[in-house]
């Protein structure tokens, strides 16, 4: 009897707290275009960069798919046609893991395209071990943080002349777990996955917050924001198969849909709400309080200084 009675409640907890998390999700409520606007995605082949692809193109924007599959963004360029009837969706080839092919991909940017009005910083991976790019950096800080960084710095000159613009980060509540060691910048004294994910994400938002302040004036925004977490391709990396099941079982049954995770970057993309909001952190659509190392101002300085002496890149003043 008893047991029957703490399955049932059991399950009862269980429903309340799904129905909870239903009813608190944050939905993008805009119904702005994105009309004559171009937006860049990394990692929009799949999960919620795909989802936010999606939602963008049907408000009419040119989209560029940027990511590692040349073959994963092609499928996702048919189903975004097929989904929203926008033609204007482009693909191209981009590994953050080379700091090669991120110069080669704005190279190009630069080259084709006039304007730039929002750039979203998607992509990221886990459990990428505690292997060294072609570059000498740490694979999973990278891909999730030193890519992206030198990404953006290359991307802002086209960025400003299309201003008002917007760069929007996709960082994680992660992040709270997080150190600031500026001896480990690049995971040489200590690591573990979950550690190498949770740094990207605090330099993120760091990142963030230095921008912000080096772009005042310019008429480009730049946001991070938590996704929520969702059962995508993120978990891809673990290799046993039984394990990548069960994690990917219970994060889709715990926790937000692909589309329903897209909604916070699809906010900070087209709402007229945050048009003159930078340097903040959301979740759920709304403002939030990341952890006080993100707010640090003479970190996130140091570490910007830092992640341009590790990439090579000096951005000038603007």
């Amino acid at each position: 009897m008893f047991f029957w009675m703490l399955l049932l409640f059991t399950v009862l907890v269980i429903f309340i707290v799904k129905i909870h998390q239903q009813v608190t999700y944050g939905i993008c409520r805009s119904n702005a275009h994105m009309v004559g606007k171009v937006v860049i995605i990394t990692g929009g082949s799949s999960g919620i960069g795909l989802e936010t692809a999606k939602n963008l193109a049907d408000r009419g924007a040119k989209i560029i798919i940027a990511c590692r599959s040349v073959r994963r963004a092609a499928l996702a360029k048919e189903e975004i046609i097929k989904y929203t009837g926008n033609t204007s969706i482009h693909c191209m080839q981009l590994d953050l893991s080379s700091l090669r092919s991120v110069r080669e991909f704005c190279k190009n940017i630069l080259k084709t395209e006039k304007r730039l009005d929002v750039l979203i910083n998607n992509a990221a991976a886990g459990g990428l071990g505690n292997g060294k790019t072609e570059d000498g950096l740490h694979k999973g800080m990278q891909v999730n943080y030193f890519g992206p960084f030198l990404l953006t710095c290359l991307l802002l000159p086209l960025l400003k002349s299309s201003a008002p613009s917007r760069i929007i980060n996709v960082s994680s509540d992660m992040h709270k777990y997080g150190e600031m060691d500026f001896e480990n910048l690049n995971m040489e004294k200590y690591w573990s996955d979950h550690l190498v994910y949770a740094n990207s994400k605090l330099f993120l938002n760091l990142m963030t917050l230095e921008l912000s302040r080096r772009l005042r004036g310019t008429n480009i925004i730049v946001n991070a924001l938590h996704p929520g977490v969702t059962g995508t391709n993120l978990y891809r990396n673990i290799k046993n198969s039984t394990v990548q099941n069960l994690v990917k079982k219970m994060v889709n049954f715990f926790n937000k849909d692909p589309w329903e995770a897209s909604q916070t970057s699809v906010y900070l993309a087209v709402s007229p709400e945050v048009a003159n909001l930078s340097g903040r952190y959301f979740r759920d659509c709304r403002e939030k309080q990341p952890s006080q190392l993100s707010l640090d101002l003479e970190l996130a300085k140091r570490l910007w200084t830092e992640s341009e002496r590790l990439v090579d890149f000096t951005l000038p003043i603007y």
